[in-house]
This record gives structure tokens, C-alpha cells and sequence, in this order.
């Protein structure tokens, strides 16, 4: 399974929400709506500034992601952003390719 970081901002009507069910419940529909599409919940962290939560998620593939993603974005109570996460072993494949690439200017 792949990993991803879901950063989530809340809306006014979503922080609403966020004050009337709490964060255990906020956490545990996060937590379904994963499951159902057929991920995995690893952390779920309430945060200060930019973002109100960050989520790490694994999920069988990219396409799993992005559908949870848009059934969250379409409920309009939050905006998430999804980031590819990888690991070191998958950077010493990547690094391994041999790119060719010339810079601009170059």
C-alpha cells in the first residue's frame, strides 16, 4: 500500500460541525470514509495554523485516494490536499534512474 499526508482545513460550516461532534467523532468519520474505499486510517492529528488536521493515510493506490478525497472536498464542510508520501528505500530506486535532463540555460 502506498502512503499518503491529507492536510484538511475546515470551512465555517465544517468547524461548526467540528464544535458540535468534536474531534473523536471528526476522527472516527474520517476513519470510515477511508475504510469503506478501502485504505487505512495510520494517525490523525488536530493542528494550529494553516491546516486543522493532518491525516496520514495508506491506500491500495492513487485512484482510492482521490475518490475519498472528492467525497470529502464534495461535502464542502472541508478542503484536503493530498501528498504523495515515500519512503527512503523508493528514493534509492528513483535515484538509481538514469535522468537525462538539461537545465534551462544550459
Amino acid at each position: 500500500m502506498a502512503k499518503y499526508l491529507i492536510t484538511a482545513s475546515y470551512t465555517a460550516e465544517g468547524a461548526k460541525g467540528l464544535l458540535k461532534d468534536g474531534g473523536t467523532k471528526r476522527r472516527q468519520a474520517a476513519e470510515q470514509a477511508i475504510q469503506s474505499s478501502g485504505g487505512k486510517l495510520e494517525a490523525f492529528y488536530f493542528a494550529f495554523g494553516d491546516h486543522d488536521a493532518f491525516i496520514i493515510v495508506d491506500a491500495p493506490d492513487h485512484a482510492t485516494i482521490a475518490a475519498t478525497s472528492v467525497a470529502i472536498n464534495a461535502s464542502g464542510a472541508v478542503r484536503t490536499k493530498t501528498v504523495v508520501l515515500l519512503t527512503p528505500e523508493e528514493i534509492d530506486q528513483a535515484v538509481k534512474k538514469g535522468i537525462s535532463y538539461r537545465a534551462p540555460g544550459q
